[in-house]
C-alpha cells in the first residue's frame, strides 16, 4: 500500500537556531523540541528531567474530596468494598493498582471483573447484583462507568455508593454516583485531561495519601502497572503521563512487582531496557489476552500475586491465551479480507463487517488488522447475547466517535473515542447501519484521510548522525502519541553493495546505506516488508527513505541503526 510523506512545516528557523545555542545541541534536536511545544531552556528542562514534583494536585479533580470521604468512611465503619474494572489492559491494571493498595489498610475487599461474553463492556447488572447478594456497600469503578446512568441507579436503589474513576467521553447525561472522577467531565477544571483510566485511579490514591498523611514512596510502587496501562491505552504520552510512564519504566526494568516480571521474563525482555513499544506489543498484548480469551480476571490475579511460584502459574495459562488469540486473530483477518472482496467496491469510504460466528474477543485486534491492509474507518461485529456486537478503529485524523454518534438511533449502546470505539445493535440492524455509517463517512471525511501517511519531524542528513545526537535523542523518551519517535528523511541514499534480502520468506531488507559522496559514513539499515524495492537498490541506484533511530546490540556490539519506514526509488 503507497504512502504519503506529510513533511512538517518548519517555520522554526531562527527559534531552532536560537534554542539549539541555548541548549548546545544540535538543529535538528531543537526543531523537534519545537514541534513538541517546547521552546525555552527551562520547558527543555522540565521535559528532559521528568519530575514527581510536576504531578497535579490530585484535589483540583472535581468530586475527588467527595471519594477520598466515602472510602475513608468505608473503612472506618468496616464495609464491604468492591473494586471494579473492565477486562482490558487499562481496567485490570486499575483493578490489580486500587485493590492491592486498599488491602493494606482493609480487610474487607474484594475486586469484580466483568465476562466480555455474558456481561459485554462496562458495568453490569450483574455485577450489581453480585454486590447486592453480597452486601458490599461500596462500588469502586475503574476505566468505566461515565455513561452508565440506569445501572449506577439501579445500584442505588439497592443501597450501593459508587465511585466512578472514568476517562472516557461523558454522555449528556452524567450517572448519579457518590462520587465521579473523569477530568472529562465539562465541569472538571483538572489541567491534565489525557490520564489513563489507571491514572485516574491512581490520583484518587494520591489523594487518599496526602489526606490521611501516607507517605508518598508507597503509591510510587505502583508506576510500574500504571506505565503498563498508559502505554497501553494510546493516551497522549505528554505532561502527567509522561512523568508518570518515565518512573513506571525504571521500575518495570529494575524492580517490577512479581507478576509483572513473570510477564516480562515470558516475553524474554528481561534484563535489558524496557520501552512502550515492549509494553504495547509484548507485555499489554498477554494481559488483554486473559479478557479475550477467558476472564480476565485471570489478569489481575497475576498482576496483584505476591508468590513467584504462584505467578509463573498465572503466565503460563495467560501467555498459552495470547497464542490462541494470534491464530484465532490470524484466521479471522483472512475471513475479514475476503468478506471486503466480496462487497466488491461498493464501499468506498467505510468498512462493517458481520460474521456471527467470529470470536468477540478479537474483532478490535482484526478491526486493526484491517486498517493495515484497507485503509478505511472499520467496524467489526460478531453475536454475543442475540445482538450483533463489536469495536471499531479509524484512521488517521478521523472522528470515528462523532460518525458512530450520528447512527445512535440504530445502536443498543456505544462508547470510545476519536480512534476507537465499542457498539452494541439489533441483529436486523446491521444492514441499515453500514449503510448509514457509510454515509456519514462519505460526507464527513477528507480524501487525504483516505490514504495512509507518513508524518515525518524533518529532514536528517546521515552525516548529522552521531553518537551524541543519539544519546540526546534517546531523552525524547518515554516515546508514544503526542511525543512519537521522532521519523526523519534522508535523500540520495545508496547501499554500499553489502544490502541483502532476510526473513524466513525473504521478505525483509538488510542495507549498509551511504550518502552523498561519504562512502566512509556507512549506516546499517532494516526495511521490513519492503523487499519488493530491492531489485532496483540491489543495482546501485539512489532512493530516499523515511526512517528512525533505533539501537541494535549483535553480539555484545550496540550501534546505531536506521530503521527504514517507507522507501521512494
Amino acid at each position: 500500500m503507497s504512502k504519503v510523506w506529510k513533511i512538517k512545516e518548519n517555520g522554526y528557523e531562527g527559534n531552532s537556531e536560537r534554542l539549539a545555542q541555548e541548549l548546545n545541541i544540535d538543529k535538528v534536536l531543537a526543531t523537534l523540541l519545537i514541534q513538541r511545544g517546547i521552546n525555552t531552556y527551562e520547558e527543555a528542562r522540565v521535559f528532559f528531567r521528568p519530575s514527581l514534583e510536576d504531578l497535579h494536585d490530585p484535589f483540583l479533580m472535581k468530586d475527588m474530596d467527595k471519594a477520598v470521604e466515602r472510602i475513608t468512611t468505608a473503612i472506618e465503619k468496616n464495609e464491604k468494598i468492591l473494586v471494579y474494572g473492565d477486562y482490558d489492559v487499562d481496567g485490570t491494571t486499575s483493578v490489580a493498582m486500587v485493590y492491592s493498595f486498599l488491602q493494606k489498610y482493609h480487610k474487607k475487599i474484594d475486586y469484580y471483573i466483568p465476562d466480555r461474553y455474558n456481561e459485554g463492556y462496562g458495568i453490569s447488572y450483574k455485577g450489581i447484583e453480585y454486590a447486592a447478594l453480597n452486601r458490599i456497600r461500596l462500588i469502586i469503578a475503574l476505566d468505566c462507568g461515565i455513561k452508565a446512568v440506569e445501572k449506577i441507579q439501579f445500584a442505588k436503589d439497592r443501597g450501593i455508593d459508587f465511585i466512578i474513576c472514568d476517562h472516557h467521553t461523558p454522555g449528556d447525561k452524567l450517572p448519579e454516583a457518590y462520587a465521579l472522577l473523569d477530568p472529562d467531565r465539562s465541569d472538571c477544571s483538572y489541567p491534565f485531561k489525557h490520564l489513563s483510566g489507571c491514572g485516574v485511579g491512581f490520583k484518587m490514591l494520591q489523594a487518599y495519601c496526602i489526606r490521611h498523611q501516607i507517605p508518598n514512596e508507597i503509591i510510587w510502587d505502583y508506576f510500574d502497572l500504571l506505565a503498563v496501562s498508559i502505554a497501553s491505552d494510546i493516551v497522549p504520552l505528554k505532561g502527567e503521563n509522561r512523568i508518570m510512564t518515565h518512573y513506571g519504566l525504571q521500575k518495570l526494568m529494575k524492580n517490577p512487582r512479581v507478576g509483572l516480571k513473570s510477564i516480562i521474563s515470558v516475553a524474554g525482555i528481561a534484563d535489558k531496557p524496557i520501552t512502550v513499544e515492549d509494553i504495547v506489543f509484548k507485555i499489554g498484548p498477554r494481559i488483554n489476552a486473559a479478557g479475550r480469551i477467558e476472564s480476565g480476571k485471570q489478569a489481575v490475579d497475576l498482576l496483584i500475586s505476591e508468590n513467584d511460584d504462584e505467578a509463573v502459574l498465572h503466565c503460563e495459562k495467560i501467555n498459552s491465551y495470547n497464542l490462541t488469540r494470534r491464530n484465532i486473530d490470524k484466521n479471522m483477518t483472512d475471513e475479514a479480507l475476503r468478506e471486503i472482496e466480496h462487497f466488491n467496491g461498493r464501499y468506498k469510504f467505510s468498512t462493517v463487517l458481520f460474521n456471527p460466528s467470529w470470536h468477540k474477543g478479537v474483532v478490535g485486534i482484526v478491526a486493526s488488522r484491517l486498517i493495515e491492509n484497507h485503509y478505511r474507518p472499520t467496524v467489526i461485529l460478531t453475536e454475543s447475547n442475540g445482538f450483533a456486537t463489536g469495536s471499531a478503529r479509524s484512521v488517521t485524523g478521523f472522528d470515528l466517535y462523532k460518525a458512530i454518534s450520528e447512527c445512535a438511533d440504530l445502536l443498543e449502546n456505544y462508547g470510545g473515542h476519536r480512534y476507537a470505539a465499542g457498539l452494541t445493535m439489533k441483529i436486523d440492524n446491521v444492514t441499515v447501519f453500514r449503510e448509514r455509517f457509510e454515509k456519514v463517512v462519505s460526507k464527513t471525511i477528507t480524501p487525504d484521510q483516505l490514504i495512509p501517511q507518513i508524518e515525518i519531524d524533518t529532514e536528517l542528513n546521515l552525516k548529522d548522525i552521531t553518537d551524541k545526537f543519539f544519546r540526546i535523542l534517546k531523552q525524547f523518551e518515554p516515546f508514544g502519541p503526542e511525543n512519537m519517535n521522532p521519523v526523519f528523511f534522508a535523500e540520495n541514499v545508496v547501499d554500499n553493495g553489502n544490502g541483502r534480502l532476510v526473513g524466513s520468506g525473504e521478505e525483509h531488507m538488510k542495507l549498509c546505506l551511504i550518502q552523498e559522496d561519504e562512502p566512509y559514513n556507512v549506516f546499517d539499515a532494516i526495511a521490513f516488508n519492503q523487499s519488493v524495492h530491492f531489485d532496483k537498490i540491489s543495482k546501485g541506484l539512489c532512493f530516499d527513505i523515511a526512517f528512525t533511530l533505533t539501537q541494535n546490540t549483535f553480539r555484545g556490539n550496540t550501534s546505531i541503526q536506521l530503521n527504514i519506514k517507507d522507501i521512494k526509488t
